[in-house]
């Protein structure tokens, strides 16, 4: 079982920065595949990053490419999301979520979610 703890949302204005971080409770983080997924209020979730156990691999979805970056601290056992010149699009609910390098498709493990409120 893993548990994963976000952190680091916040309400913040139009063209600000926050970096959202994720703890996970495994001695083999590297083993995992990271990602980071948000959901908007009456949207469906959507993946916004994911990172190859390494860290050498990232995919972004078009909306956030060229403002945010996620990457991977596997000494730490963190994942972080460093996001750039926020819009109010960007406000969502931010979720973790880890599956096991070796599979594909759905992930197995979810955070509780950490909340990200971009003002115009």
């Amino acid at each position: 079982q893993v548990q994963l703890v976000e952190s680091g949302g916040g309400l913040v204005q139009a063209g600000a920065s926050l970096r959202l971080s994720c703890a996970a409770s495994t001695r083999t983080f590297s083993s995992y595949t990271m990602a980071w997924f948000r959901q908007a209020p009456g949207k469906e979730r959507e993946s916004v990053a994911r990172i190859s156990s390494t860290g050498s691999m990232q995919y972004y979805a078009d909306s956030v490419k060229g403002r945010f970056t996620i990457s991977r601290d596997n000494a730490k056992n963190t994942v972080y999301l460093q996001m750039n010149n926020l819009k109010p699009e960007d406000t969502a609910v931010y979720y973790c979520a880890a599956r096991p390098s070796n599979t594909f498709g759905s992930y197995n493990y979810w955070g509780q979610g950490t909340q990200v409120t971009v003002s115009s």
